[in-house]
Parts: C-alpha cells; sequence; structure tokens
C-alpha cells in the first residue's frame, strides 16, 4: 500500500511540476504582451504627433519635401503598428490555446488524484 501511494505522489508531484512550468510561462507571455501593447500605444501617440506635425507644417506653409517626408513617417508608423497589431493578435490567439492546454492538464492531474 505504501508503494502505491509513493508512485501516486511521484505523479502528482510531475504533474504538479509541470503545470508549475506552464504557470510561469503563462505568466511571462503575459508580460511580453502587456510590454506589446504599452508599445502600440507609444506607437500610437507616436503617429498622432506625427499627424500633427503635418498638420501644422501644412498651415505654415512648409515646403512639399517637408509634407512629404511627413507623410512618409506617417505612411511608416502605420505599417509599424499595423505589424505591432498583427503580432499581438497572434500572441493573444497562443496564449489562449496555453490557456486552454494548462486547463485541461489542471483538470486531468485532479481526476487522477
Amino acid at each position: 500500500m505504501a508503494s502505491s501511494l509513493l508512485f501516486v505522489g511521484a505523479s502528482t508531484f510531475a504533474a504538479d511540476g509541470e503545470i508549475k512550468s506552464d504557470l510561469k510561462e503563462l505568466h511571462q507571455d503575459n508580460r511580453e504582451i502587456r510590454g506589446d501593447r504599452r508599445e502600440l500605444h507609444g506607437d500610437f501617440k507616436e503617429l498622432k504627433g506625427d499627424r500633427k506635425e503635418l498638420r501644422g507644417d501644412i498651415k505654415s506653409g512648409a515646403g512639399d519635401t517637408e509634407i512629404a517626408q511627413d507623410r512618409k513617417e506617417i505612411r511608416r508608423g502605420r505599417r509599424e503598428i499595423k505589424g505591432d497589431k498583427r503580432a499581438l493578435r497572434k500572441d493573444h490567439r497562443e496564449r489562449r490555446g496555453d490557456k486552454r492546454e494548462l486547463r485541461r492538464d489542471i483538470n486531468d492531474s485532479q481526476a487522477s488524484n
């Protein structure tokens, strides 16, 4: 009887270890996603500043080259934001899958106990 308890305890410990490492990984992913959101927010603020600069240049009668340069910066900012949004959506999808897998592991672990 003692050996069977030892076996269950060892397998539970191994499952708990896997679950703990998965939880740590999930927390790390959450931190990275928060950082990506902050970066995206900063990109939006930068784009807003670029648009404001363009409006100011147009009002002040700046040269065509300066206006073209401002528009180029705005296009670059939009592309960057688009890529960041795409990466953020991908990270969210992966995290949802990881959460589902972790829930299954936890439920399997509880069912085996």
